[in-house]
């Protein structure tokens, strides 16, 4: 989501940091459907939409093969990413593949900043749309001149019919930082498929922001890059990204197939609030700790129309998050079921991530496994593996999941829940875009 690079960063110091503390303390598919497009995955935060640009775009990508592929990497930072070509000749970057947001866009142009960041600005590999003679900024009067956080909002030139002038610049705001810059018309190459004008963000300047990548937004507006290739569905299977940067990809599938995927079990897609019109949220029922159902209630499980509440899957965030209602109802739950084993009060002070256990001395260990219950009947089994930080030599454990202290839904509005994307290692995971609805498998990616 939009907040996920910190989440993605801290995790990286996190594990380091606890490694340390352990070590202290114990002194003391291949697919032939026709169709589709496939990427591989390199490890690494709907409201209605405008009809007219949305089907605009739409029509763009009509020429489209079935489906297609590409490489998904993973990362030590806790993300992954795809390698996207853009510009004539074609400029190659990486791309975060993020589901909580929703516009594609890169550090640009030989001026580009970045103000109190992680990293260092003049050591970014940028996009230069000098070099590219199919680059051409996005005009005022294009249908596709609309506001970044409302997609139904012009941001044209309303006051005159023979404008020429660009699209207004955008501003991108995040938890921990901001960007900003103006819209390209560029051309993409990508794998098997060539797609002219489409919508780049030419990021020119940001503020805090913890990782250099670009992104590409795949969430629920016309901006998105799923929305942009013409696609019906979209899917992944994520390896674990382990901290480290082995080049171990998986796929990134995009298919403009319609129809059921065999094997799959659904959950449906709830309806965005008009101010929330990126995310995916699910339709979930509860939430249990092993076998049993902790009742979390509702007004945390579906989004309100002021977009408090909801469960929402996220490929850019880390571990995941609960607000503190939520977080404080399964953690409770943790202690009880794993009460034999000892506290690790160090690490907890240490990290902040809170229950830690120390398991020396301990010949096996039990961890229960967390479980989302669907509306639609099915349900989503993430192993400990999956949704704890564990040593490679099972002698502790933390429960990384982000919360905000002492915020309530009241006080803060978005998502209740967040599905971050170490819970959705090994697992297919579709996006059916048509139907509204998320498909998922368990399998080894």
């Amino acid at each position: 989501m939009a907040s996920s690079p910190t989440s993605l960063l801290l995790s990286v110091f996190t594990i380091f940091g606890l490694l340390f503390l352990a070590s202290s303390s114990s002194s003391s598919t291949k697919d032939h459907r026709p169709g589709t497009i496939v990427i591989p995955l390199t490890r690494t935060p709907k409201s209605k939409q405008s009809r007219e640009p949305s089907e605009y775009l739409q029509r763009l990508a009509s020429t489209s093969s079935p489906r297609l592929k590409t490489s998904l990497f993973p990362h030590s930072y806790g993300g992954h990413s795809i390698t996207l070509s853009f510009g004539t000749p074609p400029q190659k970057l990486s791309f975060l593949v993020d589901t909580g947001s929703h516009v594609v866009a890169a550090p640009c142009t030989t001026e580009y900043t970045c103000t109190n960041c992680s990293f260092s600005a003049d050591k970014v590999r940028i996009f230069n749309p000098e070099l590219s003679s199919s680059s051409k900024p996005l005009g005022c009067k294009s249908p596709k001149c609309v506001d970044t956080n409302f997609p139904d909002v012009p941001r044209g030139c309303p006051d005159c019919t023979n404008c020429s002038h660009a699209c207004p610049p955008y501003t991108l705001q995040y938890a921990s930082g901001a960007s900003t810059g103006f819209f390209l018309s560029e051309t993409l190459y990508f794998p098997r498929k060539t797609v002219h004008k489409f919508l780049l963000g030419c990021t020119t300047a940001a503020a805090r922001e913890p990782l250099s990548d670009a992104i590409a937004g795949f969430g629920r507006t016309l901006f998105s890059f799923p929305t942009q290739m013409g696609v019906n569905k979209f899917a992944y299977c994520l390896n674990s990204h382990d901290y480290d940067d082995t080049r171990n990809s998986s796929k990134l599938v995009l298919d403009y197939n319609e129809g059921a995927t065999k094997g799959l079990s659904y959950v449906p897609l709830l309806q965005n609030p008009p101010i929330a019109p990126i995310y995916f949220y699910l339709g979930v029922e509860d939430i249990m700790i092993g076998n049993r159902f902790l009742r979390i209630p509702k007004e945390h499980l579906a989004p309100g129309s002021d977009a408090r509440g909801g469960v929402i899957i996220d490929s850019g965030y880390a571990y995941g998050y609960m607000t503190i209602e939520v977080y404080k109802i399964v953690t409770d739950e943790l202690k009880r079921r794993m009460s034999k084993y000892r506290r690790f009060y160090e690490a907890e002070d240490q990290t902040g991530y809170s229950p830690c256990y120390n398991f020396t001395g301990h010949k096996s260990i039990k961890i229960p496994n967390l479980v989302y219950q669907f509306t639609s009947g099915a349900s989503m089994v993430v192993p400990a593996k999956n949704y704890f930080l564990l040593d490679d030599e099972m002698t502790f454990a933390c429960f990384p999941l982000d919360t905000d202290g002492t915020k309530t839904l009241e006080t803060t509005p978005g998502p209740s829940v967040i599905l971050g994307n170490s819970q959705q290692v090994n697992y297919f995971i579709e996006f059916d875009l048509k139907n509204e609805r998320l498909g998922f498998q368990q399998q080894t990616c």
